[in-house]
C-alpha cells in the first residue's frame, strides 16, 4: 500500500473468501480535491474490482475528517484555459471526459458502492458521491454545487440529480449554490443513509463480517441492513433541516414562468435568515451565464437518460473553457482573490439566446464525441 499515492487502495478480507475494496482519496491538504491522476487511478481500480469475483463491495472515502472531496482541481483547469483561451484545450477535454466517465461508471457499477460523504462534498466530489448505490452522510456533511460563483455550472451529473429533487429544490440549489447538510440530503434523496461519524470504523468491521454471496441484490440488502442498523437512534445528532424548513419560500420564488422573474424573486427576498442570505448573495454576485445554463438543465434536461446527461454536460463544460466566464470566476475567487468577477453579461436578462446556445453546441462532430460509447 503506497501511502503517498493520491488514492490508496486496499482489499480487506471478509467472510466466505470475499474482500471489501476500500478506495481512499489521499490529498487531505487540498481537501481531497480531484486531480486527473486521482480520476485515472479510481477508474482503473474500479474497472478491475468490477470483474473480480471475490470483491463483494466498494467503500469510497476521503482521507481525514474535513472533506470527502471538495471538488475538482480547478486551478489546473484555470492554467489550461490561460494557455488555450479559445480552445481546443487538451487538458480540460481530458479532465472532464475522464471525470464524467468515472462518474458514469459509479452510477452503473455492478456491485454495491458505499460512499462516505464525511465533511465537505462539493462539485466533483458530489459527482462521485451521487452515483454510489449507498450514499452515506454524517452530522458533519456539507454538500453543495457552488458553480454559480465561478462561472461553470452544476455538472458531474447535476442535470440528473438536481432534476430528481422535489418542488424545484434542484433549480433553487443550482441557482444559489446553497450548502445543504445531512438532513437536507436525506430529504432530497441525494443521500440514502445517515450514520454518526464515529460509526465509520464500525461500518467497515460489519462489512468485513457480513455473509456475502455472488448475488448483487443480496449484497445490496446486506449493505442496506448494516447501514439501517447504524442509522438507528441518530436523531439527536442530525442537524436541523434547512431545505424542508424553507420549502414554501423555495416553491414561492421558483414558481415564476421565466428565469428573470425567478432570479428577481430570489434576489429581492427580504429576510434575516442566514441560510437564505448566503444563497441570495451567491446569486446576486454569481455568473449570469451559469444561471441561464442551470435553468436550461432543469427545464430541458429532465427527460435525458443518464448517458445523455453526461454527454450534454461534457459539451457545455468544454464550451465553458472556451468562453470567458469560467476562467474569470476562478481568477476572482481563487487566483487574485479580489471577489470581483467581471462577468461577460451583467445580469441574467442580458444573456442572449445565441450566447447560451454557444455553450450548448457540441464542439465535435456527432461521431467524435468523447463519451459516445458510454
Amino acid at each position: 500500500m503506497n501511502q503517498s499515492s493520491p488514492v490508496i487502495f486496499e482489499e480487506q478480507d471478509a467472510l466466505n473468501g470475499y474482500a471489501i475494496g476500500v478506495a481512499t482519496l489521499n490529498a487531505e491538504k487540498s481537501l481531497n480535491a480531484l486531480s486527473l491522476d486521482m480520476i485515472d487511478l479510481l477508474t482503473n481500480q474500479l474497472m478491475e474490482w468490477s470483474i473480480d469475483d471475490k470483491l463483494a463491495c466498494v467503500v469510497l472515502r476521503g482521507a481525514g475528517d474535513k472533506a470527502f472531496c471538495a471538488g475538482g482541481d480547478i486551478i489546473r483547469l484555470y492554467e489550461s484555459m490561460q494557455q488555450n483561451p479559445n480552445g481546443p484545450n487538451p487538458y480540460a477535454e481530458n479532465f472532464f471526459t475522464r471525470e464524467y466517465h468515472l462518474d458514469y461508471l459509479i452510477h452503473t457499477y455492478p456491485k454495491p458502492v458505499i460512499c462516505l460523504g464525511q465533511g465537505i462534498v462539493m462539485g466533483g466530489g458530489l459527482g462521485l458521491f451521487a452515483g454510489a448505490s449507498h450514499r452515506v452522510v454524517t452530522e458533519h456533511s456539507r454538500i453543495a454545487m457552488p458553480e454559480i460563483t465561478i462561472g461553470l455550472f452544476p455538472d458531474v451529473g447535476g442535470t440528473w440529480f438536481l432534476n430528481k429533487m422535489p418542488d424545484n429544490c434542484g433549480l433553487y440549489l443550482g441557482l444559489t449554490g446553497s450548502s445543504i447538510n445531512a438532513t437536507d440530503a436525506l430529504y432530497l434523496k441525494l443521500a440514502t443513509h445517515f450514520i454518526s461519524s464515529d460509526s465509520r470504523s464500525s461500518l467497515l468491521r460489519q462489512l468485513k463480517s457480513a455473509d456475502w454471496s455472488n448475488s448483487q441484490q443480496s449484497n445490496n440488502s446486506i449493505v442496506d441492513n448494516i447501514l439501517n442498523t447504524l442509522s438507528d437512534n441518530t436523531e439527536a445528532i442530525r442537524p436541523p433541516a434547512q431545505v424542508e424548513a424553507h420549502l414554501e419560500i423555495i416553491k414561492q420564488v421558483t414558481s415564476h414562468s421565466s428565469l428573470a422573474e425567478i432570479v428577481s424573486a430570489i434576489t429581492t427576498l427580504e429576510t434575516d435568515d442566514k441560510w437564505l442570505i448566503k444563497g441570495i448573495s451567491a446569486l446576486k454576485n454569481g455568473c449570469p451565464t451559469t444561471a441561464r445554463i442551470v435553468y436550461h438543465q432543469i427545464t430541458e434536461g429532465h427527460a435525458l437518460s443518464l448517458k445523455e446527461v453526461f454527454q450534454s454536460e461534457l459539451t457545455t463544460a468544454i464550451q465553458c473553457t472556451r468562453h470567458p466566464d469560467f476562467a474569470e470566476g476562478i481568477r476572482a475567487l481563487l487566483v487574485d482573490k479580489d471577489n470581483s468577477p467581471q462577468w461577460f453579461f451583467s445580469d441574467v436578462a442580458s444573456v442572449t439566446d445565441e450566447w447560451l446556445n454557444e455553450h450548448l453546441t457540441s464542439p465535435w462532430q456527432d461521431n467524435q464525441h468523447p463519451l459516445k460509447n458510454l
